[in-house]
């Protein structure tokens, strides 16, 4: 009887420690458990003491050589004892390992564990601590050429917003509210002062779900799987942009804003022009990530992504934040 195709699969744990036994030379004890199962699937892998997070790609997600340069970008910030959790070789020295699914050949990829746990709400202390990190990564990526992906305009606004917006109705005010934003965006991008603007490789993805903190306060940044070319002011902007999002009491906000760019600044300064346009790329990355969203609809984002979820999440994040930094002049991210 002939298998009927799958677009996505789960991979087996235990039969995924056992290939990972062989390929590392783990122990007969160690185990393998599925902890986390989105755009990629994670697993956590123990063996007595030891311990690290396997990564497999979902098909088609990322190409081989897309994945060698995150692994490249990630050994240079190893290397220049950057906090993060890095890629480790098998027993022959190779990084990515192939997986013959049902759906296709998935590769992945096992990494180190970062200590601690993931936290919604930080100290002043704590984000003062991360800007610093940041700053000190972008001071490795500055100039950091990676042959992946280029966040301009074209991806973090035009191609993006056609992959969601068919989820909405066309006539309606939410509908009505993204092309008008989008080509508001799309101008004020047009008039940024690059010259002003640091580039090289960026994480992209940096907020309280990409990093771990020790009970002794010891930050570790992980998941770079969107990481690609682009100004390095978009990680600043994603930061502060998680940090609205989570913060809603203006008065808990701003202070911890301020320190996290004091901790960035205690490092390397931004530029002026780097701070104005902070509040308006972050509402970019919205769009980005809501264009994300609806491209894997299909293997995870169908539980929540519809019509319903959009309209709340442009009423009360995107619009909320867009507005706050467009139409009043005189309300900045005070930095």
């Amino acid at each position: 009887m002939q298998t009927f195709p799958v677009s996505s699969s789960i991979l087996n744990g235990e039969a995924l420690g056992v290939f990972l036994c062989k390929k590392y030379n783990l122990s007969p004890g160690s185990t393998c458990q599925l902890i986390k199962a989105g755009i990629n699937h994670t697993y956590f892998v123990k063996d007595q003491s030891r311990k690290w997070i396997f990564r497999v790609y979902s098909l088609n997600w990322r190409s081989r050589l897309e994945i060698l340069e995150e692994i490249r970008l990630l050994t240079a910030l190893r290397d220049a004892q950057i906090p993060i959790s890095h890629p480790i070789p098998d027993a022959e020295g190779e990084y990515i390992q192939t997986l013959h699914a049902p759906e296709g050949e998935r590769f992945g990829v096992l990494f180190s564990y970062a200590e601690g746990e993931k936290l919604h709400n930080f100290s002043v202390e704590t984000h003062y601590a991360i800007g610093a990190i940041m700053a000190r990564l972008h001071q490795v990526t500055q100039n950091f050429k990676l042959e992946r992906i280029s966040y301009n305009a074209e991806v973090l606004l035009v191609n993006s917003t056609a992959k969601f917006l068919p989820f909405l109705p066309a006539d309606c005010a939410e509908t009505d509210f993204i092309k008008s934003t989008q080509k508001y965006l799309l101008d004020y991008l047009a008039n940024i002062q690059e010259e002003e603007l640091r580039t090289g490789a960026v994480h992209l993805d940096i907020w309280f779900d990409n990093l771990n903190i020790s009970k002794t306060g010891e930050v570790t940044i992980f998941d770079f799987d969107f990481c690609g070319n682009g100004c390095l002011c978009l990680d600043v902007a994603y930061y502060v942009l998680q940090v609205h999002s989570v913060e809603r009491d203006k008065p808990e906000c701003l202070p911890k804003v301020q320190s996290f760019i004091q901790g960035y600044e205690s490092v390397t300064p931004l530029s002026a022009e780097e701070k104005r346009v902070l509040p308006m790329l972050g509402v970019c990355l919205y769009f980005f990530y809501l264009g994300i969203q609806s491209q894997r609809f299909e293997n995870w984002s169908n539980s929540f992504f519809n019509e319903a979820y959009l309209k709340r999440f442009i009423n009360v994040l995107v619009k909320s934040y867009f507005e706050r930094y467009s139409t009043n002049k005189q309300n900045s991210l005070a930095i």
